[in-house]
């Protein structure tokens, strides 16, 4: 089996790669935007620019499954004159492009790694893999339409298309909220979130790889939408207990009502990072479990002990 990773270079790209050469899988072909980009002898590199006009029949030859990380990720300040528009540009044209000419080429498979974003921002109960999707952000909506189209794609050609919709991914060199607050515990700082009772699902990145290769060789994968998460729930201090743990350090956790810290948060106008750092998301990730058999392969305690290490 050939396996074609977009993205190869990035925060799941590289051990996904890795996991895949350890395991002898596949052989592999990997894009990345960089020339400079480093994989050992075995691996074709290919140097690729995505938009909805690349020519990947050089990168689709004898290719049998696409992973597809390569994406306009989650920005906090975008600085875009339109956002939605320059999303829909990476994250849906050109994906869809690439699609539409791995269907042509006799691509058997198509794993798109999604986000849970498509499902909403927080709620009152887990999400499913069935819940009506309600994107807010322009990230969010470009990942939903990218879905829309390759179901179309799938639907047309008989191409296998396999979804898969990640919250927080954390491990060694994440960036983003989950760097923040690592920072924050190693420097032993006072944090106000001794009182929140919120609950998070997030995703170790080794969870989210073993799952992406699930459903890159498993045969009832297809046609599916899988959310992915560690199997267990946290607490803001749960996480940042956990985050201690594995510095080796005391957490200074402190008492400090939720809704003096949300309006504190909306005045310094910093309202998206409280919400994802202190609201409740919930995800379900049953679907896999039953129809794949797929269990995390390391707890969040595991994760974030080898996160921070």
């Amino acid at each position: 089996m050939r396996c074609l990773v977009t993205g190869a270079a990035g925060f799941v790209g590289s051990p996904l790669v890795k996991r895949l050469q350890a395991d002898k899988i596949c052989e592999l072909v990997a894009t990345t935007r960089s020339e400079t980009s480093a994989f050992p002898p075995d691996v074709r590199h290919l140097p690729i620019e995505i938009t909805e006009k690349t020519d990947w029949t050089a990168a689709l030859e004898g290719v049998d499954v696409i992973v597809h990380l390569a994406a306009r990720v989650h920005i906090m300040d975008d600085r875009a004159a339109d956002p939605l528009a320059e999303f829909r540009r990476v994250n849906t044209a050109a994906a869809l492009n690439l699609a539409g000419q791995a269907a042509k080429a006799g691509v058997k498979r198509f794993v798109f790694v999604s986000t849970i974003k498509v499902n909403g921002e927080e709620n009152d109960r887990p999400f499913r893999h069935d819940d009506r999707p309600k994107p807010i952000d322009p990230y969010g909506i470009s990942k939903l339409e990218c879905e829309i189209g390759l179901l179309e794609i799938a639907a047309r050609t008989g191409m296998e298309v396999v979804i898969i919709r990640p919250p927080l991914v954390y491990g060694p060199g994440a960036r983003g909220n989950f760097a923040l607050l690592v920072n924050l515990v190693r420097k032993k700082l006072p944090l106000p979130f001794a009182s929140l009772k919120n609950r998070r699902t997030l995703v170790a990145v080794q969870n989210l790889v073993d799952l992406i290769i699930t459903c890159a060789t498993h045969p009832a994968a297809a046609g599916e939408t899988f959310l992915a998460g560690d199997g267990e729930d946290l607490s803001t201090p749960d996480l940042i207990r956990g985050i201690a743990a594995g510095l080796g350090v005391k957490p200074m956790l402190v008492p400090f009502p939720p809704a003096l810290l949300h309006l504190a948060a909306k005045a310094l106008g910093k309202e998206a990072v409280y919400q994802r750092l202190c609201g409740s998301l919930q995800v379900d990730i049953s679907r896999a479990r039953d129809v794949l058999g797929w269990s995390p392969v390391v707890t969040p305690r595991e994760g974030l002990k080898q996160a921070v290490e």
